[in-house]
């Protein structure tokens, strides 16, 4: 069994169907693009915070698929079809891309074999690697669980918002999720740490450099040495391709682009305790 998070998208937004009365109906997973010959499929999506559902979907093999969600936008509305879902499975394996993702920069085509796999996922590894090693700090979050907490806020307000909560930690953070006990207080799920995955810039550096390791490396996946631009009729002389230099369309993204990801020294200000919902009525912005 896998889990499969989905942000709805209606009219070309972010859309929280389940706020206007409507609903997640169905995940189905196909083997190809054109969507004929369905694998498997789960049913209505689990509400997680505002805008995002979560699928449960039985284990299927590693590769990658196409899906189509089903959501109904509001009440009373007709069903809509999202077919722009494509998934590299399995997920949660640590890694902010997937093996399929460096194959297509590589030009190898898929399914993958095992024997393809395991190498690609090492690259990425080793490409994850060096970019916590520049940042100073792991590409992989960590859920913090707090029990019977009291917001902030009224709970008819959003209780997605960090702020709205009584938390504190020397990183970035964000909910999760958040389950009503009943008693006015909620158990929260805190995401705690940089979420590599959910970082275009950090996902581009490593899917681009683990493809290029394995391009270099002797007996690689899709390994084929140096570019040749041209031989001679007598193949006396060979010209090689240079490499685009950095800045050019098509170099390899520098690790400098993820600067502004490097953790940066926290100090909590002192500011007087503040009570939680229904005691004080109006927000305020902790200092982080």
């Amino acid at each position: 069994m896998s889990v499969v998070d989905y942000q709805p998208m209606y009219d070309g937004a972010h859309y929280d169907p389940e706020r206007a009365g409507g609903q997640v109906t169905s995940l189905v997973l196909y083997d190809g693009p054109e969507r004929t010959t369905e694998v498997a499929a789960a049913g209505t999506g689990t509400r997680l915070r505002a805008g995002a559902y979560r699928f449960a979907l039985p284990d299927v093999p590693p590769g990658r698929y196409w899906g189509t969600v089903t959501f109904i936008p509001s009440n009373g509305a007709q069903p809509v079809k999202d077919r722009s879902v494509r998934l590299d499975l399995p997920l949660g394996l640590g890694l902010v891309t997937s093996p399929e993702a460096v194959a297509d920069d590589l030009g190898v085509p898929l399914p993958l074999t095992p024997a393809q796999r395991d190498p690609l996922m090492t690259a990425i590894r080793k490409a994850q690697s060096d970019v916590e090693g520049y940042l100073g700090r792991s590409l992989v979050p960590r859920v913090v669980t707090r029990a019977a907490v009291t917001p902030y806020w009224r709970p008819s307000e959003d209780l997605t918002d960090p702020e709205a909560w009584p938390f504190e930690t020397d990183d970035v953070w964000r909910v999760s999720a958040y389950r009503d006990r009943g008693d006015g207080t909620y158990d929260v799920d805190f995401l705690v740490g940089l979420d590599g995955a959910a970082e275009d810039p950090v996902v581009r550096y490593v899917t681009a450099h683990a493809a290029e390791s394995e391009r270099n490396r002797p007996g690689g996946v899709g390994a084929q040495g140096r570019r040749v631009s041209s031989v001679s009729a007598e193949g006396q002389s060979i010209s090689y391709e240079s490499a685009p230099t950095a800045g050019q369309a098509g170099a390899l993204p520098t690790i400098d682009t993820l600067s502004r990801l490097k953790r940066r020294l926290w100090q909590p200000l002192n500011i007087p305790p503040r009570p939680p919902w229904p005691y004080s009525s109006t927000r305020y912005r902790s200092g982080r």
